[in-house]
């Protein structure tokens, strides 16, 4: 998922709810036998304005996580980032593995109607409709001709998602794939409202009372670019295990303002930036969380200069990433060599432990390829290139690249940096020479991260095109051979890093955080959504 706030969770404490194959979710009691004391009241921030709250469009983790605390899909991901039923109280897998029946429970959306299995099939099909322009539509494409329809050369009624009844949501996959389960608690694959995204048209999701829940909690309030509230919703199937009345969301984009905030006591969760990380390492509320987030640049193939695959290789060789995190963030993350972070599985390992890191930090190379790549060009000296980057705590990443680009080869850039809806609007269009981004995993499985470079991909805005690595992508989305597909998509990312040079990972990204001590239950995951609140509760403040 696009990073366009803090990525990089895991859990810091868990009393989670223990969940069977066909049991679902258990009550674990009442507040006092939980220990929850006083007012249940969450103090949170956040550094960005949620992008979309439309499941269907949505694609940035600020909303994903607000999402995924308002609605419930067919699965939820629990503590260990596995999926587990949720709206789905079982479900039978056919013999060949292509065919998934749920059957949904009795669950009630906030207005009082009941959850049925036409929610899953209109949400998904919508998400898929061409005239949608969702960016996240492939990520349904396992299920049978979801792509062509996608694409415009099938139909609606094509799609292998059906309501049988009210309660049974039949789904056909195009082939076997090991991580299905996993990407129902995707926020493209949650349910909608049809009478409710039609009553809305263009407004739908764009406030609080213009959208209906089914999960944990509702959206009570959003001052837009400013702060959300969260209120626990009375409808909810599960609602005995949800302890908080409230949640508060500040909007605060500066990282002193938002440990000012927490020091004095306002707020009970901070994000630490590298000013920061190693001033509180000492603290008993200091917790480092890793999670499957790579930050990269992107390359724009369709700049003239940018083309030339010897000057990308030459800026990702010219990157120090060694210097950068120990330097500079300060924050336990990594020097990323491959795209793919280490949390990720591969064949019953990590997948990076399977791979190799591609590329490192070799001036002396670097020179030599900028100037073979210029040479090519028919250049004597290189363009200013502009790097568009977050206008977070990032953007001074940033900066850094661009002194290492300018020692390290002599390359010119400026940086860009810019709010979170107007970047996704420069890279959309394609308005970037370089782009500093982020992705966090959305489910388990290299996967996630390698399916974005494909042909024309939706996210893959450098518009960088390799036949062979195509195939291996396509090949390796219905290869029951699942330590055969490993190898694949080893090879996919040494294309994609060595060959191509699609793009330039900088660094696999920790989070460092302040929590107080009264904030428990609070579940942090590396896949997907940022946190779970749904069984978060306020022990007695200190």
């Amino acid at each position: 998922m696009r990073k366009r706030a803090a990525v990089s969770l895991a859990v810091i404490w868990v009393l989670s709810t223990l969940l069977t194959a066909c049991g679902g979710l258990q009550s674990q009691g009442n507040v006092d036998e939980r220990g929850a004391q006083g007012p249940q009241v969450l103090q949170l921030m956040t550094n960005n304005e949620p992008g979309d709250l439309d499941s269907a469009t949505s694609s940035d983790v600020i909303s994903g996580t607000i999402l995924n605390n308002v609605m419930e899909g067919l699965m939820r991901l629990d503590k260990d980032d596995k999926p587990q039923p949720a709206i789905a109280s079982s479900y039978e897998v056919s013999e060949d593995k292509k065919t998934y029946t749920f059957t949904l429970r009795d669950a009630k959306w906030s207005d009082g109607e009941p959850v049925k299995a036409q929610d899953f099939e209109y949400a998904w099909k919508r998400a898929l409709d061409p005239k949608t322009k969702s960016e996240y539509a492939y990520i349904l494409y396992p299920i049978k001709n979801a792509e062509k329809f996608n694409k415009g050369k099938a139909k609606a009624s094509d799609v292998g998602v059906r309501a049988l009844d009210d309660t049974t949501l039949e789904v056909k996959l195009e082939e076997p794939i090991p991580y299905f389960l996993s990407l129902t608690t995707f926020s493209t694959y949650l349910p909608q409202r049809k009478d409710i995204v039609e009553k809305f048209g263009g407004d739908y999701a764009k406030e609080p009372d213009k959208m209906v829940y089914n999960g944990p909690f509702v959206l009570d309030k959003w001052a837009h670019e400013q702060n959300l509230q969260l209120k626990k919703n009375e409808n909810y199937w599960d609602r005995n295990t949800v302890f908080l009345e409230e949640v508060k969301i500040d909007i605060i984009k500066d990282t002193s303002t938002a440990l000012n905030l927490y020091t004095s006591d306002q707020k009970d969760v901070t994000m630490l930036d590298k000013a920061f990380a190693e001033a509180f390492q000492s603290s008993p509320e200091f917790t480092t969380v890793t999670g499957s987030t790579v930050q990269y640049i992107q390359f724009n193939t369709e700049n003239s200069f940018l083309a030339n695959t010897k000057i990308r290789k030459a800026i990702s060789l010219a990157i120090d990433r060694e210097s950068m995190v120990k330097l500079i963030l300060k924050d336990g993350s990594q020097p990323a060599g491959g795209f793919v972070p280490p949390a990720i599985l591969g064949y019953n390992e990590s997948f990076r432990k399977q791979a190799r890191e591609y590329q490192q930090f070799q001036p002396a190379e670097a020179k030599q390829l900028f100037k073979l790549g210029m040479e090519e060009l028919g250049i004597d000296s290189p363009p200013t290139l502009t790097l568009l980057s977050y206008n977070d705590e990032r953007k001074d990443v940033a900066v850094v690249l661009k002194d290492q680009l300018e020692k390290n080869l002599g390359l010119k850039v400026k940086v860009n940096p810019q709010p979170l809806k107007q970047k996704i609007d420069l890279e959309t269009k394609g308005e970037f020479d370089l782009s500093f981004s982020g992705w966090k995993a959305d489910y388990n499985d290299p996967m996630t991260f390698l399916d974005m470079w494909v042909t024309n991909g939706a996210f893959n805005t450098g518009k960088w095109s390799n036949k062979k690595y195509d195939e291996l992508i396509q090949k390796s989305k219905g290869n029951p051979d699942f330590k055969k597909r490993i190898n694949d998509l080893i090879e996919a990312e040494r294309i994609l890093l060595e060959d191509g040079v699609a793009i330039a990972p900088v660094y696999y990204k920790n989070q460092a955080y302040l929590v107080k001590p009264h904030v428990k239950n609070l579940e942090f995951h590396s896949i997907g959504p940022e946190y779970t609140l749904k069984e978060t509760y306020i022990e007695k403040r200190k």
